[in-house]
């Protein structure tokens, strides 16, 4: 290897609100040196996902926060540098839990390796990613999408949003986005989304109901607050509402607004139920097999929106999803 130092971004403070600068801390260490068993790996592309937000709070969750001085959790993309592992060589490339920081060392655990040949390096953190598996199993086993289902998608122009209503179009339902601004809903529709609402114009109320007149059969949420309510006033019976996520609220400086609209789901005999992708570990590669072949046939696409810079980089990068600056998967790629 030809430099002895890595860069880090640390956890300095939890975030009251949106994070701050003074929120992180920038370290410089050795670069490690692997034992027996171990590797190296040099990091290309680091995830930035809404997730993030909520690891960085002391609460209970899905996984345990980032402990304060420690390298800030985050998927990434690259390649082993320096292995004493034999499922490992030097110059294969891989992808895992990194965390923000130019070298990690691995035992070798839950590394998935991967050929920068075959789809760019972005696209194993984006559809052939935890992102795409987010969408896969979240739409189609708590989605339990039937052809013909209307499916509304919020954060629609957004990372798992984007390949959410494409997979209902594959899968022969009739697909409605929301997402924020001109250029989001256009490219929304270039998905092949039947329709696509801008929620910063007026009467967002209205214009769902408009596109879709036969109410919604499955709501894959990504953003919680108003749209979620507004959502929820549109379920037929036997609806199902799927709950990735709410970056609407991650931010929140007071308690987080839940639905007011909740008993449509008893009217409606309906079913709110959240999820994390990780429950689905074991099946991942049936998802991946599956994401990978639409990809080939051209029946799916995977945009990244990738940010060139360096580690120091990351906590304003990381902003850019919660300013809606972001379409696609945002990745941070190490230059």
């Amino acid at each position: 290897m030809s430099t002895s130092v890595n860069h880090q971004v640390r956890l300095a403070a939890r975030p009251v609100g949106e994070p701050k600068p003074s929120d992180w801390a920038l370290v410089e260490e050795p670069v490690p040196t692997p034992a027996d068993g171990q590797l190296v790996i040099k990091v290309s592309h680091i995830s930035v996902d809404p997730a993030m937000r909520g690891w960085m709070d002391d609460r209970p969750s899905y996984l345990p926060p980032v402990g304060l001085n420690d390298v800030m959790r985050a998927l990434g993309a690259g390649e082993v540098v320096a292995s004493n592992h034999p499922k490992f060589p030097v110059g294969q490339h891989v992808t895992g839990m990194f965390g923000v920081q130019e070298y990690v060392v691995s035992d070798g655990t839950a590394l998935i390796a991967v050929d920068p040949g075959a789809v760019p390096m972005p696209t194993y953190l984006a559809a052939l990613g935890m992102t795409g598996m987010t969408a896969y199993f979240g739409f189609f086993d708590v989605g339990v999408p039937k052809p013909g289902d209307t499916v509304l998608v919020s954060g629609a122009a957004g990372a798992v949003g984007s390949l959410v209503g494409q997979l209902a179009k594959i899968h022969g339902c009739r697909a409605v986005g929301i997402a924020g601004g001109a250029e989001k809903c256009e490219w929304v529709r270039e998905l092949g989304f039947d329709a696509a609402l801008d929620y910063r114009e007026p009467n967002l109320a209205g214009r769902i109901r408009e596109a879709t007149p036969d109410g919604v059969q499955v709501y894959f949420d990504n953003v919680g607050g108003e749209i979620l309510d507004l959502a929820l006033a549109r379920l037929t019976v036997g609806a199902r509402v799927v709950l990735c996520g709410a970056i609407s609220q991650y931010n929140a400086r007071e308690q987080i607004a839940g639905p007011k609209n909740y008993l449509s789901l008893l009217i409606n005999r309906a079913r709110m139920e959240g999820f994390i992708v990780t429950d689905f570990y074991d099946r991942y590669p049936e998802g991946a097999a599956a994401m990978a072949g639409w990809l080939r046939e051209g029946k799916l696409q995977s945009r990244e929106d990738v940010v060139g810079g360096s580690v120091a980089d990351f906590p304003e990068t990381l902003l850019k999803l919660f300013r809606g600056e972001n379409i696609g998967k945002l990745v941070l790629k190490l230059t």
